[in-house]
């Protein structure tokens, strides 16, 4: 139970995020249609004013970063316009090594040794396609250094794999590498076969043993609540509600760090000002949820952010909305309209 004195300390805002300099890895999430893009390019500006570097990352197949930064965005990191230290990129967790860009390959790695063939083999390995995807993917990252990493995540469901996918991968490798004395003549003989006399198993198992690390790297890092922790994105609505507590569930049982929760899409009233059925009514109903949020999530940040007149999109509004993250919208004071 929270006391007075951890009321009074737990902002309504995502200061807290910025404050905490020792965060490498930010993931934005919850049910579909909430506003998550919107959350996570607002907390990835307001993050690059403090924060040296700053990649923002999608790993929603519909990609919609790019268009709320009316940028487009590709499977590598590409400077957000208008800024010098924001990055983002746009990539799919569930694609294969066949489909990521030729940038992933251009040093030495495992697969640079016989793409093709290892896209065979990998092929008749369910699950592993897209976890060695996955893998080159986080390499690449790590080894481009930035400050902090903000993941705009899918849907739940693809977001708690994504989370799971560090110890799926480290399982994964172990096991390849465990039983590399048992492969290791079949593929000797198989690249015989192809005529790859340049290919070499032990070159092959070394690059594997070189992503290990960076894997079990990340993993450590995922369930450190100095380095990680995930913000859940929900509107006052019962549906959403009940998948936000779900998955605070799943990432308390999975040791992520969670507390933050982005409230989104309120109709905010100013005092004294008279307003339509309709919006009194969807009030009243929001107020109802909103009541409950606050109990489930009393040790909690709470961030409440309003339900615009418009579509938050392009970067002059995304940096006018991302200073709500920060200084709680005030009905009183504020215009739901960012256009002026």
């Amino acid at each position: 139970m929270a006391t007075a004195a951890d009321c009074d300390r737990l902002e309504q805002n995502l200061k807290n995020i910025l404050e905490q300099t020792s965060l490498k890895w930010i993931f934005v999430g919850g049910k579909g249609g909430v506003g998550k893009t919107t959350c996570s390019c607002s907390l990835a500006i307001q993050l690059s004013k403090v924060r040296s570097s700053v990649l923002l990352i999608s790993t929603d197949p519909a990609h919609n970063i790019s268009d709320a930064f009316d940028q487009k965005f590709t499977k590598v990191p590409t400077k957000v316009k208008g800024f010098d230290n924001l990055y983002a990129m746009e990539i799919d967790p569930n694609v294969g090594v066949g489909e990521l860009p030729d940038e992933y390959f251009e040093e030495q790695s495992a697969f640079s040794l016989g793409r093709s063939m290892m896209q065979d083999v990998m092929q008749a390995l369910p699950g592993i396609d897209e976890a060695m995807s996955y893998s080159e993917v986080m390499k690449l990252v790590k080894s481009m250094n930035f400050d902090v990493v903000v993941f705009d995540t899918a849907p739940t469901g693809h977001t708690l794999r994504l989370l799971a996918f560090p110890s799926i991968v480290e399982k994964g490798l172990g096991k390849i590498l465990r039983l590399k004395n048992h492969i290791s003549p079949f593929m000797s003989q198989l690249a015989g076969l192809l005529g790859m006399s340049d290919f070499n198993t032990d070159d092959v198992t070394r690059k594997l043993e070189e992503i290990l690390p960076v894997i079990r790297q990340v993993n450590e890092q995922f369930v450190n609540p100095e380095q990680t922790t995930f913000v859940c994105v929900c509107i006052a609505e019962f549906l959403s509600v009940y998948e936000t507590e779900r998955l605070v569930q799943e990432l308390t049982k999975s040791n992520i760090d969670v507390h933050n929760v982005i409230v989104n899409q309120l109709i905010l009233i100013p005092s004294g000002q008279k307003s339509c059925k309709m919006c009194d009514a969807r009030h009243k109903i929001q107020a109802k949820y909103l009541d409950q949020i606050e109990d489930l999530y009393e040790d909690f940040n709470v961030t409440k952010l309003p339900l615009m007149e418009h579509e938050v999109r392009g970067m002059s509004q995304i940096k006018k909305f991302s200073e709500f993250l920060v200084y709680p919208f005030d009905p009183n004071q504020d215009k739901p309209n960012l256009l002026g």
